[in-house]
This record gives structure tokens, sequence and C-alpha cells, in this order.
């Protein structure tokens, strides 16, 4: 294992010990990863006959709650402590549709054409350096004819992102690990052009995601700041600093 991945397994192991899953059962952050969910439903087209992979999956919170609209869904992670909290989680809350594994996106358990939909949440911009190369290729590979790909993944030029340095240093510290580098936009979505997808190119959040992070018990002011959202990520030269955006992208049938 490289310096770099063993620095991130180090990472979530130490975030996992406790603190992330008692942030992520507070009420805005709850109320993001539903309306990730209803929005990932609606722009992959996820359905009951869907099979699903999740890159990345930690403690498993928003694939939870994507299994009961899909086929079947299986999150992968290199945290140990997030794949077993994810997989007792599921046990717990008899979810029978959902695994999840040890193991990383080159894995050879995952088998090649085995995906109608894979998604990425907060993934991308920790392997960076292969977003470039060869993880569209990757991911391309993994998926059926006509599968999609969703991501969503911080911005280079999100606005939120310079307050926050400049306001609350230590909390971005600590939701950052030092190898991760947010991904510029463009250059994002024409790595996956590259790759032979139809790109779907869009923006998320403003202020909601991050508001979420910094205050998660304020579940009103989650839905506030959303409503705000879904207005400013429309507006063409406004949205270029939205704090994160996605990828949707279809290989051909």
């Amino acid at each position: 294992m490289d310096s770099a991945l063993q620095r991130e397994r180090e990472y979530y192991e130490k975030l996992y010990a406790g603190f992330a899953q008692q942030h992520f059962a507070k009420p805005a952050v709850v109320a993001f990863r539903k309306h990730l969910v209803k929005r990932v439903i609606r722009l992959t087209g996820a359905n009951k006959s869907s099979r699903v992979l999740s890159l990345g999956s930690g403690t498993g919170d928003t694939e939870l709650l994507l299994a009961r609209h899909v086929a079947a869904i299986t999150g992968i992670d290199i945290s140990p402590r997030g794949v077993e909290h994810a997989s007792a989680a599921a046990q717990a809350e008899g979810v029978m549709n959902a695994t999840f594994s040890l193991c990383d996106v080159d894995d050879a358990q995952l088998g090649q054409g085995s995906f109608d939909i894979i998604i990425a949440v907060f993934f991308l911009h920790h392997l960076a350096d292969r977003v470039d190369e060869d993880l569209p290729r990757r991911i391309y590979e993994l998926l059926k004819p006509g599968g999609i790909f969703y991501a969503l993944d911080p911005s280079y030029y999100r606005l939120s992102g310079l307050v926050g340095k400049l306001l609350f240093p230590a909390l971005m510290r600590r939701y950052q690990t030092e190898d991760e580098v947010q991904l510029r936009p463009p250059s994002t979505w024409n790595a996956f052009s590259g790759a032979g997808f139809e790109v779907g190119r869009s923006f998320y959040d403003f202020a909601s995601t991050p508001l979420a992070g910094l205050i998660p018990s304020w579940k009103a002011g989650y839905v506030a700041a959303r409503y705000l959202d879904n207005i400013l990520i429309r507006l063409p030269l406004i949205r270029l600093v939205s704090s994160n955006f996605e990828i949707v992208a279809q290989k051909p049938s």
C-alpha cells in the first residue's frame, strides 16, 4: 500500500471510531442524505431492478437509504471500521439487499459489466491523480451497456471553501485529509467524456451541505439553505463557484 493510501485509511479509521457515526445521525446531515438519494434516483433512473455499486461507501448511510429503492447495492471502502459499521447497520435495520466489502475499485471481485449504476459520493477527489488517467475507464468497464455513473465532489472553485478556510480553519482540517484535492469541474467532466461516456454536467449546492457539516443539528437551517441552493445552482455565472458539482455519465448501450 502506498503512503498516501495508508494515510487515507488511517484518517478514516480514526473518523469512524465514533465521531462520524454520531455526526451522520444528526438531523441536518440525515436531511442532506435523503435529499441526495432522491436526486440520485431521479438522475440515474434507479429502480427495483438496478444493481448498484457505491465507491467509498464509508459507514453506509447513503447506501442504506438507497437500498430500499433498488434490487441490490454493494458498498466498497478501504476502511475496516467503515465496512464493519455499515454491515452491522444493514443487519440491524434488516436491509437484506445491501452488502459492504473491504476492497478498492480495482479489486478483481468486481466483475466487468456487473452494475447498472455506480455512485461515488465525495470519493473522486481522494483519487484526483487517477481521474485524468485510468479511473474513468475502470468505472466504464464495471458498468453494463447503458449503465450510469453518478458522482458528487467538492469543486476547486467553491466559494464556501475559501470562507471555511478563513473562518473555520480547524474544522476544515478535520473534514479533509492531507492528500485529497478539490477537482476542477470542466477537466473532470472532460476526463469522463474521454473515456467514452455521455456526460451530464451539473452543480449541486452552495451552502446547504457545508451548513449541515458546520451545524449538523439544525435541520431547519439546512432546509432553508437547500431551497436557496435550488435557485443559485441555476444561475449561469454564480453557479461556477458552487460548493459541489455532479457528474452523470452514461455508458453507451
